[in-house]
């Protein structure tokens, strides 16, 4: 077992989010009895930094379960079972910003701390069995004795409809969190940290163990302060949340470093892709796609747009887009037709995207995209994030700022510049080549009188001259060229489109591996 909380995801999230699914809209409830608190201390973002401070300057200890045995051996849908009370939910009826927590059981074995933060004091929310509804599990009080906080929580808002709080974010496991755009469903995650993610030295996961959670002022903001702790590192980090048709969640972060760290990921985004029209290879399933996410967008420092389309691979990939100072990337759902998926349970159309912008300069690293093999629709195996070139050395402190766009569509669309529309691939005229089929769609190509160009690279092995046309039926205009590979090795390839000396796509960037 790994000394992090986090260890413990469930590679079932998937099918435990759903059951969650009937609890993500509550009716609007008159205030109740609030849960216990203890006495009010002072706090400040100094203070807690200062903590952090201090808590990176010792040995790290690794949390202790504050589950028991009996409520760490609840399946899902027992686990499912234990439900917060609505009617107990803090600030219910005083902010429109309501907070109602998890408990710790199944697969999140360890308790958070969590306080109330009002003009400048934190009360600490105590644990207390009749906050949660058990549902049909028949637990002794014995199996409640060691829990002494709670696995995470999540806020509600009146997203969708003035008459229903909808859940709006979620922190729950490790430094995990989502957050809903309007007319969302869950799907991908967001991490606080990642580290070591895909080296060889293996992946340690940093944990927020206390959350500090701002009273609302008015009702367009929450703020919410965690303090992170690690192995390598601890951290502060502050979210400040604003709902909408785009859910924004401004990120601010201080790390201290207990040792030096060479593999550090900053906006960590995971999600899965089980497969689309560009990878069905040994799919046996009614569905046209299933994933969270279809690709990896990139802007780069160079004011490049590239599109990276996702596969579930036959082994580990990684790859590295180098670059300085990025202007933004993010895991995205372009597909939103029903019919991309023709899945009337799962909903992958209204799955949210996420784009992260870096506010500031990022200075010298990459975006790195790990795509995993998975033989199941429940496992998250897809990360993205922003690798910085220089280590992160021991007794030092590290600070960056991003915001965070969930929702349907990218927070910066250019207009100017058609997208990629459709990646298939296919047997070539040859035995050994492979014939990829790109279509580029968008306002901006509907209208072409110029000769359209497609400008085809690959890092190895032989290209055939591409060819361009319009396909009406679609608007679309499709590429289509074949590759003879080359040895073993992964092969990058690269393609847009161009007419006389003006790019008219963003750039289409795969690997191709045997």
């Amino acid at each position: 077992m790994s000394d992090s909380p986090v260890s413990s995801v469930s590679l079932d999230r998937r099918r435990f989010l759903a059951s969650l699914a009937a609890l993500a809209a509550l009716p609007v409830m008159n205030a109740a009895a609030l849960p216990l608190f203890s006495e009010a201390r002072p706090f400040s973002l100094d203070i807690l930094r200062e903590r952090a401070k201090q808590l990176a300057a010792k040995p790290f200890q690794a949390p202790r379960k504050s589950a028991s045995q009996a409520l760490r051996d609840l399946n899902q849908q027992q686990y499912h079972d234990i439900r917060y009370r609505p009617q107990d939910a803090l600030w219910q009826g005083e902010t429109p910003f309501t907070a109602q927590f998890f408990h710790p059981g199944f697969y999140y074995q360890y308790a958070v701390r969590v306080f109330d933060v009002t003009e400048g004091k934190a009360r600490e929310l105590r644990y207390a069995p009749n906050l949660f509804d058990f549902g049909g599990n028949e637990l002794p009080a014995s199996a409640l004795e060691q829990t002494n906080g709670f696995a995470g929580f999540r806020l509600h808002y009146a997203l969708n409809s003035p008459n229903y709080l909808d859940e709006l974010i979620s922190f729950l496991g490790g430094s995990y969190f989502r957050a809903l755009g309007r007319g969302m469903r869950y799907g991908l995650s967001a991490r606080g940290l990642a580290i070591g993610t895909a080296s060889q030295h293996g992946e340690e996961f940093p944990f927020f163990s206390e959350f500090y959670l701002d009273r609302p002022s008015d009702g367009n903001s929450v703020v919410i302060h965690a303090l992170l702790n690690s192995r390598s590192c601890t951290g502060v980090y502050t979210f400040t949340v604003r709902p909408g048709d785009a859910t924004i969640v401004d990120v601010n972060l201080s790390l201290f470093m207990r040792v030096k760290v060479d593999t550090v990921g900053i906006g960590p985004l995971t999600s899965m892709f089980f497969f689309g029209p560009n990878d069905r290879q040994g799919v046996d399933d009614y569905r046209a796609a299933v994933h969270d996410s279809d690709g990896l967008s990139i802007w780069n420092g160079a004011a490049e747009w590239l599109w990276r389309p996702l596969v579930n691979p036959q082994r580990l990939r990684v790859s590295y887009f180098v670059d300085r100072n990025p202007k933004g990337f993010g895991l995205l759902q372009r597909n939103r037709r029903f019919e991309d998926y023709s899945d009337a349970d799962g909903h992958y159309e209204q799955r949210p995207s996420a784009w992260v912008e870096p506010v500031g300069d990022w200075g010298v690293g990459a975006v790195i995209l790990v795509e995993i093999p998975s033989d199941l629709e429940s496992n998250d195996n897809i990360v993205a994030f922003w690798r910085p070139e220089a280590p992160l050395q021991a007794g030092s402190e590290w600070q960056a700022t991003y915001r965070l766009h969930w929702g349907k569509d990218l927070p910066f669309i250019n207009r100017k510049l058609g997208s990629v529309a459709g990646t298939r691939i296919g047997r070539g005229s040859a035995e050994t080549a492979r014939l990829f089929v790109v279509d580029f769609g968008g306002e901006s190509l509907q209208n072409i009188s110029a000769k359209v160009r497609a400008k085809v690279s690959t890092s190895k092995g032989t290209l055939s001259p591409a060819t361009v046309h319009f396909v009406s039926e679609l608007g679309v205009w499709r590429a289509q060229f074949e590759l003879v590979p080359e040895g073993y090795d992964p092969i990058e390839l690269r393609c847009y489109l161009e007419a006389g000396d003006e790019i008219l796509t963003e750039s289409w960037c795969f690997q191709w591996t045997e």
